[in-house]
């Protein structure tokens, strides 16, 4: 059994790190693949944006009137509470009609300085009505007492229901609560987002590497209406932490920069 456990560890660590695929279809010549990324290339005609990444895909599924009735239900929204009642009553996220109990809207402080945001609700979360309250949340919570940040945050999700057996999040489920997620900002006025782990990171930020990839690196977040810029940083979900504690390090690190940011920015104003 303890095999068993230690296979599907290992799975899920490739998975998180962006891996899809085990075996090819047919055979690739490795070597020759690697003779001609060395060999020299032609200048390009004009220089690639510095940090760009490949771009996700177009949302598939996506239901444009279910956006739509978000965004307005979103808008309408004056305060943090106004807008938890407005997920709670929202009908457009399939998620809702697939055994989620209720809505997972948030926790912290409504003025925090960040803005943490992971995946989607668990089943503690989901009995419970409040995001990262389960074993990964405890961790969370012990890194950010760590870091100084308790006080300082607003804990949230790209979806406020929980998916059927804890799978990731679909693009269109995020998208369908992204109206949501970007009122939410609007209100707290955070001055940086944290996205916590591959689904957040991949949603927010429009791209398709792993989250090994993205970790540690800044970007700039705009919102839809180009009405919002933050900076945002990714880092690693604390359930792949509880999988791989190795990997504490990287995330640790990744806080320590986070804080040293926020830090730099409050002494200037």
């Amino acid at each position: 059994m303890s095999d068993v456990r230690a296979i599907e560890s290992l799975l899920a660590f490739w998975a998180d790190a962006g891996v899809d695929v085990a075996l090819a279809e047919t055979p690739q010549d490795r070597t020759a693949a690697g003779r001609e990324a060395l060999a020299p290339k032609a200048a390009p005609a004009r220089a690639p944006t510095p940090g760009a990444f490949p771009r996700a895909p177009p949302t598939e599924g996506l239901d444009a009137g279910a956006v739509g009735a978000a965004r307005a239900a979103a808008a309408a929204a004056d305060d943090l509470a106004a807008l938890a009642a407005a997920i709670a009553a929202f009908d457009g996220c399939p998620l809702k009609h697939q055994g989620a109990r209720q809505a997972v809207f948030s926790r912290g402080a409504a003025d925090a300085h960040v803005m943490v945001i992971g995946e989607g609700p668990g089943g503690e979360e989901d009995l419970q009505g409040a995001p990262f309250v389960g074993r990964a949340g405890k961790l969370l919570d012990k890194m950010l007492t760590a870091a100084g940040l308790s006080e300082r945050v607003f804990i949230t999700n790209t979806v406020f229901w929980r998916p059927p057996g804890n799978r990731t999040p679909t693009p269109a489920e995020q998208a369908a609560c992204a109206p949501f997620l970007e009122r939410a900002i609007a209100l707290v006025r955070p001055r940086i987002l944290l996205l916590v782990g591959a689904a957040s990171a991949k949603h927010f930020l429009q791209r398709t590497e792993g989250i090994l990839s993205l970790r540690g690196r800044w970007f700039e977040w705009r919102s839809e209406d180009g009405q919002i810029e933050l900076p945002a940083l990714p880092t690693l979900h604390p359930a792949f932490l509880l999988r791989q504690p190795a990997a504490k390090k990287l995330a640790w690190d990744d806080l320590l920069t986070l804080t040293e940011r926020l830090d730099r920015a409050q002494r200037r104003t």
